[in-house]
């Protein structure tokens, strides 16, 4: 007769998936207004800065769609440490978007 291994609980990680994959969405809805505004940058005239300013927030949901789609395959092929790591990454195009910002702004404040 063959013993089959029971498998561990993944309540936890399912819950921790929805509840950022959640946070992701809400993020989501703040970058739909600052998209809408973000081609205000184009109001001082066509430039390099405004261009790199828009590019970044209008891809901004691409990652995050990315990692989701990779971590729900993770945890269908019961990799849960992976899993857990790409859902909480979600998070990261915010902290990258926010950094480009701040660059560009001191790149801007440089230049007057």
């Amino acid at each position: 007769m063959t013993e089959t291994i029971p498998q561990p609980k993944r309540t936890g990680l399912v819950i921790w998936m929805i509840v950022s994959q959640l946070l992701m969405l809400g993020s989501l809805v703040v970058w739909l207004i600052m998209a809408a505004f973000s081609v205000m940058a184009f109001d001082a005239g066509v430039t390099t800065e405004a261009w790199t300013f828009v590019i970044l927030v209008w891809s901004y949901p691409i990652l995050p769609l990315i990692l989701v789609i990779a971590a729900w395959i993770a945890f269908a092929k019961r990799k849960n440490v992976l899993a857990a790591i790409l859902s909480g990454l979600t998070f990261a195009p915010i902290a990258l978007l926010l950094l480009a910002m701040w660059i560009q702004n001191l790149i801007w404040m440089a230049k007057v």
